[in-house]
């Protein structure tokens, strides 16, 4: 299997140096760029594993270009790490709204920044079964990481179906927030146990006739219920 992909949107360069030289010396291949306008145009003719973003760009803000990439299908399943010196509630709060994977405050250690890009690629391009889960018209396809709804696709980040998948699994067991933030983040996110409501929101969002079969369970987490 070959290295992986990684993009870099920042704009300062001695960050970019710093990513550049520890990512690649990693084992990554890594591509940088400092402006939204070029890291849109080299998605649209390149193949990434993974795009580490900075919210503060000189041409474009940072949500902006985050919304962009995971609204195109094509885009969407790369997972997304935003880096920026903002370290205001809201803005993480936005930037998992808008489908990113994790978020990391200037300034960082890269030490730790390389070991959850590791860990986000693990999960993002593991090796799945072959099940199929059905309920109704309602079929998730893990080999495929597919989900469809009367034989329509529907378009899941790759969190999403990760989340769909872990409450699948359970069975009608309750999984805790805490339980889902190790699972499917891949390590522990303390602080930020509302990343999974946010995403259990938009995962409802997506289902549609079908958001009925994730049940809150207040105060615990959530789990699946089909009868």
């Amino acid at each position: 299997m070959g290295k992986k992909n990684i993009l870099i949107v920042e704009d300062e360069e001695d960050i970019q140096e710093l990513l550049k030289f520890n990512i690649e010396r990693a084992g990554f291949n890594t591509t940088v760029c400092g402006t939204g306008e070029q890291a849109l145009s080299l998605l649209e003719t390149s193949r990434f594993d993974l795009i580490i973003l900075d919210l503060m760009l000189p041409d474009m803000d940072g949500l902006d270009i985050l919304k962009k990439i995971k609204i195109n299908p094509i885009h969407s399943d790369i997972a997304v790490i935003i880096l920026t010196a903002k370290g205001e509630e809201l803005d993480r709060i936005l930037g998992f709204e808008l489908g990113a994977e994790d978020y990391v405050v200037k300034p960082f250690s890269i030490r730790e920044l390389i070991l959850r890009i590791k860990a986000l690629l693990k999960r993002t391009h593991h090796h799945p079964s072959t099940k199929k889960w059905k309920y109704k018209t309602l079929i998730v396809d893990q080999e495929k990481m597919e989900v469809t709804i009367d034989e329509e696709e529907i378009e899941l980040t790759t969190t999403e179906f990760k989340l769909l998948l872990e409450l699948i699994k359970a069975q009608g067991k309750v999984l805790s927030r805490e339980y889902l933030l190790n699972s499917v983040w891949g390590y522990d996110f303390e602080g930020y146990a509302r990343t999974v409501d946010t995403h259990i929101r938009r995962l409802r969002s997506k289902l549609g006739d079908y958001a009925e079969i994730i049940k809150t369970i207040r105060g615990v987490g959530y789990k699946i219920k089909i009868n």
